[in-house]
């Protein structure tokens, strides 16, 4: 398993294989997203949700930069940095990531509710007012 995942040059797929071209669209989709999450959040109007979305774009351009790297590494079959170990590392990365925006997501993300306001007792509007002088 050790031999499989630290190879330092695994045997080279081509560009047609559909896996490759599976990870490609993954990568591209992770750039495009980018752009558009961060037009999205500047248009948004709950702080709170701005503020927390603020480094989804640049971890999704990292995340997509990082992944096309490794794809066109692993077809052009370059040695050691076309170890599958990376892939694991990028994956591994990208859960870890997932997993803290989602709790800090869920922690955070709150909207403040208006409060109907009730006097202490409904009777006190037919009691008779403080006399005035």
């Amino acid at each position: 398993m050790l031999t499989y995942l630290f190879w330092p040059n695994p045997p080279a797929p081509f560009y047609s294989s559909p896996k490759v071209a599976a990870l490609l669209a993954v990568c591209i989709s992770f750039l495009v997203a980018s752009f558009i999450i961060r037009k999205w959040q500047r248009s948004h109007q709950n702080p709170i949700t701005k503020k927390l979305a603020r480094t989804w774009p640049t971890a999704l351009r990292w995340f997509g930069g990082i992944g096309l790297f490794l794809v066109v590494c692993r077809v052009e079959g370059i040695s050691y940095v076309s170890i599958r170990f990376w892939w694991v590392l990028w994956a591994v990365g990208l859960l870890i990531y997932i997993f803290a925006q989602y709790k800090l997501f869920s922690a955070k993300h709150y909207e403040v509710l208006p409060k109907e306001q009730l006097s202490a007792d409904p009777r006190d509007k037919y009691l008779p007012g403080k006399k005035r002088k």
